[in-house]
């Protein structure tokens, strides 16, 4: 220790250059892996704060709650199985909404969830909803900088309903959407609503057809039956269209029979439930959250991209150090030389360089913390950033182990230095 220690004094320049350079690279690691922890909560917010271990969701979803659909019947069997209380559904819809009085869109998700159930959130500011609650909705926080406050009402864009914003809640997003609570009352009049202007829909492009239709028959006046049977003919196809399109006009997240319709069912559930769930269940598939958050749409492909910058710089961090540290061993070959020697032990020169190595990691993680704290106290709160305790001793301790590594070749060349060839050097 007292070799490392007065050789890092005599060469202050030559250490504090390494030092500065670890410091930027240590600081770059933590900021990137904030920011990706970060990212990670405000993609799926909602779904990590939910105390729910598994969902139930529709076989061939693809572990996503936008394409799946599940209903009463399921939800009955789950909580026949894992209890009343310990299974509750939830509706997803991604859609965008505008206050009446703007004119400005906001890209929003919709969570159907029963008011009073572990799935609700806290009510941070204002009212919370109950299940009598007509047209009130309660919202995440991020929509007061879009000029939403207590009391706005909220136009839904695809079907028109209108929602009163009642109360705010905290952290709560989906997919980078802040994230809109409405109870089944809602969410029923939201699916009929999304049939209604789905049937609407059809039946002015069937009626704008029939017209056609009309005006061409007039027009053949003087193919006399041929015309008119032509005629009676479309009638008979625009009913029959009719009829199909009220039975398709059907929201792909409600029933046919007008019963809710969800998308998952979460479950808090042992892992014994859970298998009973399967076999009782064989049309749907039984996820994790983790499942259920890395199948949220840009999940995996952001999160990649991160960890895969992190890695580098990892790696950066660890061939920096072993390029100057094993510049510096062979610049004082000679001197290794000498001291083996007077007597001096491998284990000790080894444990010489290997100390330097530490020394400059933990100064430098030490400096990079504090600069990191310092920029997250300044950043916007708009900024998804997050680096808590955990994370951050997990990131320390890689950048060590990985400045460690980084040494092992200055280490492999102090033992092979030979003495009297060294000496011989020196001399000559």
């Amino acid at each position: 220790m007292y070799l490392a220690i007065r050789e890092i004094r005599f060469a202050r320049g030559r250490y504090a250059l390494i030092a500065t350079i670890m410091v930027l690279v240590s600081f770059l690691v933590l900021f990137v892996t904030g920011l990706a922890q970060g990212l990670s909560y405000d993609n799926a917010a909602s779904i990590k704060n939910m105390a729910a271990n598994h969902f139930i969701l529709e076989q061939d979803s693809n572990h996503r709650f936008t394409r799946s659909q599940v209903g009463q019947q399921e939800l009955d069997k789950a909580r026949a199985i894992v209890g009343q209380t310990n299974a509750e559904p939830l509706g997803v819809r991604m859609t965008t909404v505008s206050p009446a009085d703007d004119t400005k869109k906001i890209d929003v998700t919709l969570f159907m969830v029963n008011p009073g159930s572990w799935l609700s959130p806290t009510v941070t500011e204002g009212k919370a909803i109950n299940d009598k609650s007509a047209g009130q909705v309660v919202v995440d926080q991020k929509l007061a900088k879009s000029g939403v406050t207590i009391g706005t009402v909220l136009v839904d864009q695809a079907s028109g309903m209108e929602w009163t914003v009642s109360g705010f809640v905290q952290n709560e997003s989906f997919s980078h959407a802040p994230v809109v609570f409405l109870n089944e009352q809602e969410w029923l009049a939201l699916q009929a609503g999304s049939r209604t202007v789905q049937a609407a829909s059809a039946t002015s492009e069937i009626e704008a057809k029939s017209g056609s239709g009309t005006m061409e028959a007039s027009a053949g006046r003087d193919t006399g039956k041929s015309v008119s049977a032509k005629a009676d003919t479309g009638a008979i196809g625009n009913e029959d269209a009719t009829s199909n399109t009220t039975a398709s006009g059907t929201s792909p997240a409600s029933g046919s029979s007008g019963t809710p319709v969800y998308n998952a069912i979460a479950v808090k559930g042992t892992d014994e439930q859970v298998s009973k769930l399967s076999a009782a269940l064989p049309q749907t598939e039984i996820i994790t959250k983790a499942e259920a958050v890395s199948a949220i749409p840009g999940y995996k492909e952001e999160q990649g991209s991160l960890l895969m910058m992190i890695a580098f710089l990892y790696v950066i961090s660890a061939f920096v150090l072993a390029v100057f540290f094993y510049v510096i061993t062979i610049q004082k070959t000679s001197q290794f030389g000498i001291l083996k020697a007077i007597g001096t032990r491998n284990g000790y020169l080894a444990g010489s360089v290997s100390l330097q190595v530490l020394l400059l990691s933990v100064g430098s993680l030490v400096i990079s913390v504090l600069l990191v704290r310092l920029f997250e106290s300044v950043l916007p709160a708009s900024m998804p950033f997050q680096l808590g305790l955990s994370t951050l001793a997990l990131t320390c301790a890689l950048f060590i182990l990985m400045s460690m590594a980084g040494s092992l070749f200055s280490v492999w060349k102090v033992t092979k230095i030979d003495a009297l060839d060294a000496i011989g050097r020196t001399a000559a």
